[in-house]
């Protein structure tokens, strides 16, 4: 991690600086600047606009005195995890399958992950997860949900990645990539196939009790990139009952929404973990897919356990399938080398079974991950700053402002939020209910660009089930800056703020009317919008 300096400011906002050139100092003016710039609020905002724009803790870190905790969490993320043990290494454990040796592989600058011609998992950047699925979208239970492409010795990833094939493929919309004024763009879009030999265990999806093998014909492929990790504690301090109100202002609107989430005035379904917590029931908040619930039980959460598959005390088990752990178990390869390097596993003698065992125990070795490194990890990531707007009133800017909003854009790109008592809650039950381990964000006014809500878009190799939550856009105009690259939307195919605007323009996407609109305007009132995007 880089060397920290801090320095208290006014009006309670802490400004750090970084030996790499990094700084928050607050402008001059701050009396004077509208509560927009204020992305993340007063506890939640940074003024830092360098290149570790997106890494800075925010003022609730150190006025709740959590900074010790916080740079420690940083490691945690940065740095690499290994294959050795608890009792061995502070930061063993990796394996026996896993995705990614750290959190910072797939969070270049801690930002959205970047497009890739070819498929690396080592490469930092590379943020893409494989989606695998059967023609209707049922992830195929052989496969993690997350499928792993790498392994210790002597196991093999379920997934070969060197086999792995990105095609970027040019896109031509109904309107020939042209705006009325001759303006052209280009559109892309990613292929991915992976050959049968790529696959370790079978190809198996199991439905209604039932598992039956999937002909590679019919195996769908797709990628899904990380999203930016700032300012999501801010989003875990908005009220359920606020989200619940915005689905319902929508339905009301006609807006069409996900059945599978809310119909007729109410949830169908919400968040829960009976596993390790009571069932206790949130609004789906995280990723793309909406899968996850409040941030103590979300994506990160589960992340530092599942990429690396380096266990903890709540996940004190290996991210595994039982189709893997059968076919490991009967491989030659790993049976003639097992216990040479896990000689501590030779319980029953009889090798098969005990690899087996060791794959699939409810309750694997020590926790790899100790509580205190986990509740570190998690105060760094609920104390994630967002950046401040920038260049609010710039004249092309203001203009900007106000045709988004005119053409509908504001609609799911819900400008503003108010957070709640932030009395947050944690479905696992590590944390408890505000627990004072972790910085909270009380209300707050904060301008996150979202309305959490998901929508359709339509596009062309679309995201798996075509529903896809909002993204946020406060902070990505520091993309470029902070990550190398300016890649929007789920699988990074918009190279830039244009290319991302008009993948929402399909004939049957949710946003096609505001898209219409946009088409219309002047090229200098597309451009304000485009600026305007960027300074948020």
């Amino acid at each position: 991690m880089r060397q920290l300096y801090f320095c208290f400011a006014i009006i309670g906002l802490l400004s750090f600086a970084s030996c790499n050139g990094g700084n928050d100092e607050l402008p001059d003016n701050l009396d004077e600047l509208s509560e927009e710039y204020y992305a993340g609020g007063r506890l939640g905002t940074t003024f830092n606009e360098t290149t570790v724009a997106y890494e800075r803790p925010s003022p609730a870190v150190e006025q709740g005195g959590y900074i010790d905790a916080f740079i420690r969490g940083e490691h945690l993320f940065e740095d690499p995890f290994v294959t050795t043990g608890a009792d061995e290494s502070p930061r063993g454990g990796l394996g026996p399958l896993y995705l990614r040796t750290s959190c910072i592989h797939c969070h270049p600058g801690y930002g959205h992950g970047r497009r890739q011609t070819s498929y690396n998992s080592s490469t930092i950047g590379n943020g893409y997860l494989l989606v695998v699925t059967d023609e209707t979208d049922t992830y195929l239970s052989s496969l993690t949900g997350m499928p792993q492409t790498r392994a210790v010795e002597p196991f093999k990833a379920p997934v070969d990645e060197t086999k792995i094939r990105i095609d970027w493929l040019a896109h031509v919309d109904e309107w020939g990539n042209t705006f009325p004024d001759g303006e052209s763009y280009s559109l892309i879009y990613p292929e991915v196939t992976i050959p049968a030999d790529a696959y370790y265990v079978p190809l198996e999806v199991t439905k209604n009790g039932a598992t039956t093998v999937v002909p590679l014909q019919d195996v769908r492929v797709r990628l899904e990139s990380t999203i930016g990790l700032y300012g999501t504690g801010l989003l875990d301090a908005i009220p359920d009952d606020s989200i619940k109100a915005e689905y319902a202002k929508q339905e009301r609107l006609g807006v069409s929404l996900n059945p599978a989430f809310f119909a007729g005035g109410e949830w169908t379904r919400q968040y829960a973990n009976t596993l390790q917590g009571n069932g206790e029931q949130h609004p789906f908040r995280y990723t793309y897919a909406l899968s996850r619930g409040p941030l103590q039980d979300a994506a990160g959460a589960n992340a530092i356990w599942n990429i690396t598959n380096v266990t903890r005390s709540d996940r004190h088990y290996h991210y595994m399938t039982g189709t893997y752990a059968r076919v490991a178990s009967k491989d030659p390869d790993v049976q003639a080398r097992f216990y040479e390097i896990f000689p501590r596993h030779r319980l029953t003698g009889n090798v098969e079974t005990d690899i087996y065992n060791y794959l699939m125990a409810p309750t694997a070795d020590a926790p790899e991950m100790s509580d205190g490194q986990y509740i570190d990890f998690m105060v760094w990531h609920r104390g994630l700053a967002v950046p401040a707007a920038r260049n609010l009133d710039d004249e092309e800017v203001r203009t900007g402002r106000q045709l988004f909003r005119e053409i509908g854009c504001a609609t799911c790109h819900r400008p503003s939020w108010t957070t709640g008592d932030d009395n947050f809650t944690d479905p696992a039950l590590f944390f408890r209910n505000g627990d004072v381990r972790l910085p909270r964000y009380p209300n707050q006014k904060i301008w996150p660009y979202s309305d959490m809500v998901q929508h359709r878009l339509s596009m062309k190799n679309d995201i798996r089930t075509g529903w896809c939550r909002t993204t946020p856009l406060w902070g990505r105009g520091l993309s470029l800056k902070c990550t190398g690259a300016s890649d929007r939307l789920h699988d990074c195919r918009a190279r830039t703020v244009m290319e991302a605007i008009m993948w929402h323009g399909a004939a049957g996407s949710d946003a096609r009317q505001s898209i219409e609109k946009f088409r219309n305007l002047s090229k200098a009132e597309r451009d304000a919008i485009v600026e305007f995007i960027d300074a948020i």
